[in-house]
C-alpha cells in the first residue's frame, strides 16, 4: 500500500516529466470532410455524457486490444483506471465523461478496477472554452488536483480522459499521482486526441501510442 505524502508547493526545478499515452480516435475542430464532421459528433457525444455511447466505444477499444494487439501493456487484470477529474470539484461519483468512460472500459474487461481518488481541490477554466492565452497550464492543473486519503494498492495506474489536446491536464495529473504512488507505473489513455494543426483528417479511427512531455514549461504531445 503506498503511503500518503503531504501536499506541497510544486518544485519548478524538477526534471521534465514524461507520460506515455494511447488514443483511439482523432478530432478535427475545423475540417469540412466527412471524417472531420463525424469526429465532432463523437466528441459532442462524449462531452454530453450520454451513457448509451460509452459501452460501445469501450467495446471498440477492447476489440482493438484483444483482436489487433493495439496498446500493448496498457490494459490488463492488474491495472487500476483513474478518471481525470472535470474542471470543477466533483466528489463521490463518476458521473462526468472521463469517469463514465473509465467504468465502461473496466466493465469491458480491460482493467481490474476504477479508482476516483484523484480529485479537484478547486476549479480551473475549461480548456475547450477558454481563450488561448488563458487555458490552464500544467502547473495550474497540478496545483488544483489532490489525492484522497483512501488509497488503492496498485502497481499500474492508467489515467483516463475523453479527449486530449496538448496533454496539460494529463501531465499535471500524472505528476500528482506519482507523488503518492511513487513505485507505480503511470500511463494515460484518451479516447480522442485533437488534431488542431491538421486541416483535415482522413479517417476517424486512428489508434496511436505516443508520449506527452515537457516543452518550455508547457506540454507537448506526440503524435
Amino acid at each position: 500500500m503506498p503511503t500518503m505524502t503531504s501536499r506541497s508547493e510544486p518544485n519548478r526545478s524538477r526534471p521534465p516529466a514524461r507520460l506515455g499515452f494511447c488514443s483511439c480516435y482523432v478530432y478535427s475542430p475545423r475540417g469540412l470532410g466527412a471524417a472531420s464532421r463525424c469526429s465532432r459528433l463523437l466528441r459532442a457525444r462524449l462531452k454530453a455524457g450520454d451513457t448509451t455511447w460509452f459501452p460501445r466505444y469501450a467495446a471498440r477499444v477492447y476489440q482493438l486490444v484483444a483482436e489487433q494487439g493495439r496498446f500493448p501493456g496498457l490494459f490488463g487484470p492488474d491495472v487500476v483506471l483513474v478518471p481525470v477529474p472535470s474542471s470543477r470539484p466533483c466528489r463521490g461519483n463518476v458521473a462526468w465523461g472521463a469517469g463514465r468512460l473509465a467504468v465502461a472500459l473496466q466493465q469491458a474487461g480491460l482493467a481490474a478496477a476504477v479508482w476516483s481518488g484523484l480529485t479537484r481541490s478547486y476549479g480551473v477554466s475549461k480548456s475547450a472554452t477558454a481563450p488561448d492565452g488563458e487555458r490552464p497550464s500544467v502547473w495550474a492543473h497540478y496545483e488544483s488536483l489532490s489525492v484522497e486519503a483512501t488509497l488503492v494498492a496498485a502497481n499500474r495506474l492508467v489515467l483516463v480522459d475523453d479527449v486530449v489536446t496538448k496533454g496539460r491536464t494529463l501531465l499535471g495529473a500524472a505528476m500528482r499521482l506519482r507523488e503518492v504512488f511513487s513505485n507505480a507505473e503511470v500511463r494515460a489513455f484518451a479516447l480522442m486526441r485533437t488534431m488542431g494543426l491538421v486541416p483535415e483528417v482522413g479517417q476517424l479511427l486512428e489508434p496511436c501510442q505516443g508520449e506527452i512531455r515537457w516543452a518550455g514549461e508547457d506540454a507537448h504531445r506526440e503524435p
